[in-house]
Parts: structure tokens; sequence; C-alpha cells
């Protein structure tokens, strides 16, 4: 017989029980928590202590119910009373009863009523005491608390939780209860939160002024005050902040230490790559042009860069055509004439199929061939192109994450090119580079997404950093409008009389299918294809979306690009990848559900030539926030004071920007707050101080060294912002 296993013993040490699991925890909940915390991101005790209220209710106003009669309806009020009636009545909804409490208390008497919560009739008994806080309605003279929130109570007043006190909100997943998981959490906390083990050094609190870190998990949860709560997030705020600097001065300071091969271009080699390049831009284009000063200085950085032992690490932002592919084609150049492989990794198949043809046309003058390597090539190809690649045959490769796989290996790889350099993490960075065999490559990361000015300073300190800010010579500025779609009349014959000047048309939707809810507003791509093959008939119509095969997919962007088609029906695929010169009007439907860097993207899709071009937005939105972030998108032409303009807009909680630019998202501080930026750049100059050269803790510093490990800043230390470092 199988001897049973018996479950280990619940930890007595309020350290050690920081670090349990919530289900061996021996909290009331532990098992219903456990279930929870998949969804919301809690698995031991530590965790639970860490997941911070959404908001705060101030129930602390605690009043007479004779006084009530007075009270402007709507307001919220707090009250000690005991229950004198229960009651429970069917209503008008099926299988929906209401719960009617009489409330008293030696001044007056009040309805309490709840809809479809029967288990208020098993927690209030009549003749109990309880905290009641919620919203007084008034019906003629007779008053009422409509759904409050209440907690039975005896003679401790410390143990009132859910009313009568600023009150925690938190979010929530399905059977977890707001009142169970505040009760959960202050269990957690008279357990093991009053034993948090400080992690800052002394002088760091004292020279912020930060409240302990014990104070700080307690008041962050239950305050007695706002401004005890401020203090407690302010904190908490720097914590992740400083956690989110020492890991990059960490990594910074470790790379830098690293190897690199010297890539030393002469000045006629200099020379002899600029002119190849800006003749094959000509020949190209069809007319003489000239590199931009923008990209003469970002190439004439990088080839000081790569002249140096240390790895360079350089980020090139810029609009979509500002020309940062010539910038890459000139480091690759440099690079494979000096004997070393460059790769360039993209993040779709289409986009490096995109530089395939680009790169190679660039670089043809130079007697430089281009390999391609992705998982959709056959895979006689895919084994030609790892041989090349691994005798040193192919100098310079483009490819998606194919580039990445184990069986991938290069001779001598010299320079990572990382383009949309925001949609890979750090992993699958750290990967190519790893394939330099022991030594750090040259990495130059490229995004068509500038970054707020904010953000940069805060969070790309350690990146040199390139900006193509002047347009190439001969491009007219696109036109941009915003249209409901009720004044599509004359935009949809504007697209017929662009067709027949011989001129095409994207039109660009936010979904690939209908969603069967028609409030969204959302337009389907393959319906929206099929409506308008009907409105613009003759004129022939194609569609792309995610979800059609990669094959099937360039054959109708190279019929649209070749003429063959006139307008292309199509999801955000075509925000990148697509080069058609003789494209010169963009609609984008629903536009209020793309961001910003998304529309400014896709506008950027037009305009490739010299060719007066247009773009439309188009949105039914009343919202204000929404309707600004559109008239932001027609008003600038640059997307660098686009970019300004899309942080200033964003509304808290919202994501867009940040998430775009590859930043980790925040939990505490808000990069949308000027203290909290402050306090950033405070955490800066303290990570600089805690670390030595090799990026280590110095002195030696367990308790920080356990938080970042494994406390609840671990996912910010671990968190990759999008300069790599």
């Amino acid at each position: 017989m199988a001897k049973a296993t018996l479950p280990a013993p619940v930890p007595t040490d309020p350290v050690e029980l920081l670090a349990t699991p919530l289900a061996r925890s021996g909290l009331a909940a532990g098992a219903l928590l456990r279930r929870a915390g998949i969804r919301l991101g809690f698995y031991t005790v530590r965790d639970l202590l860490f997941h911070l209220p959404r908001r705060y209710d101030d129930l602390r106003e605690m009043r007479k119910l004779g006084d009530l009669v007075w009270v402007e309806d709507g307001t919220v009020v707090s009250a000690r009373v005991r229950v004198a009636d229960m009651r429970v009545e069917p209503t008008f909804r099926r299988r929906v009863q209401r719960t009617i409490a009489r409330l008293e208390d030696e001044t007056g008497s009040v309805d309490a009523t709840w809809f479809g919560r029967r288990f208020i009739e098993r927690r209030l008994h009549v003749g109990g005491e309880v905290v009641v806080s919620g919203r007084v309605k008034h019906f003629g003279r007779r008053l009422t608390f409509d759904n409050p929130e209440f907690q039975t109570v005896g003679g401790d007043e410390a143990e009132v939780l859910h009313a009568g006190r600023i009150v925690p909100v938190y979010p929530l997943t399905a059977g977890l209860t707001a009142a169970r998981l505040r009760t959960a959490i202050r269990e957690a906390l008279d357990r093991a939160g009053h034993a948090y083990p400080e992690y800052l050094p002394v002088p760091i609190l004292l020279e912020e002024g930060l409240v302990p870190i014990v104070r700080a998990v307690e008041e962050a949860h239950y305050p007695e005050s706002f401004e005890g709560r401020d203090a407690a997030l302010r904190r908490l705020a720097f914590d992740e902040l400083l956690a989110l600097q020492l890991g990059m001065v960490a990594r910074r300071r470790q790379r830098i230490r690293d190897a690199a091969p010297v890539v030393d271009v002469d000045d006629a080699s200099d020379a002899g790559i600029r002119t190849s390049l800006t003749n094959a831009l000509s020949a190209r284009i069809g007319r003489t042009v000239e590199l931009t000063p923008d990209q003469a200085a970002a190439m004439s950085a990088i080839r000081d860069d790569i002249a140096l032992a240390t790895p360079m690490l350089r980020l090139l932002q810029g609009d979509v055509g500002s020309g940062k592919t010539a910038v890459a084609g000139y480091a690759l150049a440099a690079t494979a004439r000096a004997g070393l492989q460059g790769a360039l990794l993209a993040p779709t198949d289409l986009l490096a199929r995109q530089h395939l043809e680009t790169i190679g046309g660039l670089l043809e003058g130079l007697g430089l061939g281009v390999t391609l390597l992705t998982g959709s090539l056959p895979a006689d190809t895919k084994a030609k192109a790892a041989d090349a690649l691994r005798s040193g045959q192919a100098a310079v490769v483009v490819g998606t994450h194919a580039l990445i796989q184990e069986s991938v290996a290069f001779r001598d790889l010299g320079l990572v090119v990382i383009d949309e350099q925001q949609r890979f993490g750090v992993d699958q960075r750290a990967q190519l580079e790893a394939k330099a065999g022991g030594r750090s490559p040259h990495v130059l990361l490229m995004t068509a997404t500038p970054i707020p000015r904010t953000l940069g300073q805060l969070f790309y300190a350690d990146l040199d950093v390139s900006d193509l800010r002047t347009p190439p010579a001969g491009r007219v500025p696109i036109r941009t409008g915003i249209r409901r779609p009720s004044e599509l009349d004359g935009t949809w014959q504007k697209v017929r009389e662009e067709a027949a000047a011989g001129h095409r048309t994207f039109v660009v939707v936010p979904l690939i299918e209908e969603s069967g809810d028609e409030s969204d507003g959302s337009v389907a791509a393959e319906s929206e294809a099929i409506r308008l093959t009907t409105l613009l008939a003759p004129l022939r119509v194609g569609l792309v979306h995610g979800r059609i095969k990669p094959a099937e997919r360039d054959a109708e962007m190279t019929r649209f690009r070749d003429g063959d088609l006139d307008v292309l029906v199509g999801t955000t695929v075509v925000e990148v990848g697509v080069d058609v010169p003789a494209a010169t009007m963009m609609i984008v439907e629903g536009a209020d559900r793309f961001g910003l860097a998304q529309l400014h993207q896709l506008r950027g899709r037009v305009g490739r030539g010299s060719i007066g071009s247009f773009c439309v937005l188009v949105s039914d939105s009343a919202d204000e926030v929404a309707q600004a972030r559109l008239k932001a998108v027609a008003e600038l032409r640059d997307g660098f004071e686009l970019a300004e303009r899309d942080f200033e807009l964003r509304r808290e909680g919202d994501v867009l920007g940040v998430a775009q630019s590859g930043l980790p998202r925040l939990r505490v501080a808000s990069l949308q707050d000027a203290a909290h930026r402050k306090l950033a750049v405070r955490a800066r100059a303290h990570a600089e101080m805690l670390l030595d050269a090799d990026g280590r803790l110095e002195p030696p510093r367990p308790a920080l060294a356990a938080e970042l490990e494994s406390g609840w800043l671990r996912r910010v230390a671990a968190a990759e912002p999008a300069s790599g470092v």
C-alpha cells in the first residue's frame, strides 16, 4: 500500500511565509486565491501583498440616520446601525430577487436594498450591528441605501474593512469577491506584512524621504488617510523605478565589458559605400537624390561606433520613409567589407522579403549579395541558406525568427540589425547576439515609432540614439483629413479619380471578421472588400490580412504594387513591408481604434514618391480624447512631435504608447506624473551608485538582491526596456 504524502506544514516564520505558495499558506481563502491568482498574477503570499488596489473609495464620513433626510441624493455616506428586519422579495426579472434590510439607530431608520445577492441574508442577522456605506437615495419621504457595502462589527473597530473607512477596490476575477479578497489581504498583512524585510539602504530612505517598506505595504492597502496612502505609493513607485534602472545599468555595464570585432572603415571605403548607396537610391526612385543630413550623421556615428572594440548599441529612429534602410545598408556593407557577417532581423516574413529587395538593391553596386532566411521558405532553400551562413559565403542575411533557431550558425557574425525592435523580446535578441561566437556583435536597433522625449530621457539614457527627422528631398506632405462614415461619398469619388490617373488606394480596417457586436463600430476586412468591390466597380479590389497564407498575401500585394489592383483592403499587415510609390490614398476606417503611432505609420504607406497624397481617418467616435488624438494626427506630420502629443493625450491606464515603445508595464509608477518622472531620474542616479563596473551590487546587499530576485520587483527587474540593455 502506497504511503500517503503528508502536506507541507504551514510556515510559522513570517518572512518564510512571504515566499509560501497561497495554497500552502494557511490563509483562510488559500485555495480560492490560488485559482484566482493564476488569472490575476499572484502566486505567493508576497505576491498577494502587492496585488494593489486600482482605486480607493472614501467611506469615512459617519452619519446618523436622522441626518440623512438633508443629504443630497447620490451622496456616499457611512453609518453604524442595527439590523431591525430582513426580507427577500421577487422582482420583475426572472430568478432575480432583492434583499431588503431595515436599518436603525437612535435617530431614525432606513432601508438597504441589494439585488440578486442572496448571500446577504446569510451574512446579516436581525439584531446584529453593522457599519454600512453607500449612496443615499430619496423616494419621496423614504430613504434607502442602494447596494451598499457593509460589514458586521463587534467591539473591535480596527477589524472594519469594507465600510466606514478608506476602502481599497482591487482588480478581481470570476469567483473572487471584493470582500473575500480584502479579508485575505488583511490576514496576509497581519501574519507576514509586519515582518517584510527592509531592502533599501538607510541612506537612500533618508535622502528620498521614503517610508519604511512595512508601512508602505500596510498603507497601500488600508491607509488611515490619503496622505498615508500617497506616501506608501510613492515608496513603491520609487522601488519599481529603481528596480528597472538597476536592470538597465547592470546590463549596460556588463555589455560594454564584452569584446566586439573592430570594423575599421577608412575614408576611401566610407566614401565608396555612400556613393554606391546614393546611386542605388537614385536609380530606384528615378531621379538624383542625396543623403539627408540626418542620414549622413547617423552613418558617421555608426562608423565611429564599429571602429571600437566595445560593442555598439545604437537606436536609429525615424518616420516611415525617413531613410533608415539606407543607414542600415551602410552598416551592413561596412561590416561585410571587413570580412564579417551582418544579419538583419525583421518581425514578419513580409517585411523580411521587403528588406531582401531593398537592401539587395542598395548593396548590389558594392558586389554584395543578400541571403533570405525565413520560416516560410521551402526546406531545401532554408538548408542552403543555413549552409551559406555557416561557411561564411553569405555575408549579409535578412530573416525573421528563423535566424535565432538553434540550428542556425554563423561563421563570423559582426553586426546585428533589429528592425521594428520593439516587437522583439530581450531573449530573442540575445539568442541572435549569442551566435557571434563568444564575443558581442555590434547592434543597431531601428524603429519607425519615435519614442517620446520624456520617456527617452528616463529609459534610453544608456543608448546612443540617432534621429532621422529630415524627410527625403522631394517628398510631398500628405494631406490628412477626418471624416464620419456618412461623409465618404466625396472620398470614394476621389479614389475613382486617383485610379483613373494610375494611382492606387489602401483601405485599412481594424478587424478581419465581423465580431458579432455591431456596437463596437468595427469594420471587417473581408466584408468591406466585398462591399467596395460593388461600390467602386469596375475598380479592381484586393484583400490582405494576417490569416491569409504568406505566399497568397505576398502575391496580392505584388498585384497591387504592379498595378493589377486599384484598391487594397487590409488590416495593419500593410503597416510595414509594402512600398508602393504609386499609392496616393490611405483610408483608415474605425481610426479611433488605432494608436497614434499606428496611424502615422499607416499614413506613411502613401506619399512615397513626389505625387500629392491623401490620408482619410474615418471615425464616428464622440469620445473627446479619441477626437483629440485624431486631430493630432491630422495636424502633425512629424512623428517625433506626434509621439510627444500621444504621450500628453494618453489617459491613465492606457498602455498604447508604452506598449508600442517596448517599455515594461509599470504597476505603481506613472510616467504621466511629473513627480514620478523626477523619481525615475533620482532612481537612476542611485542605481549608478549601487552597482560596480561589472553591474553587480557593491557592497553586496543581500536584502535588495533577494527582493530583486524573488520579490514583487522581480518582474520589473527582469523586464526589458526597448533599448535592449
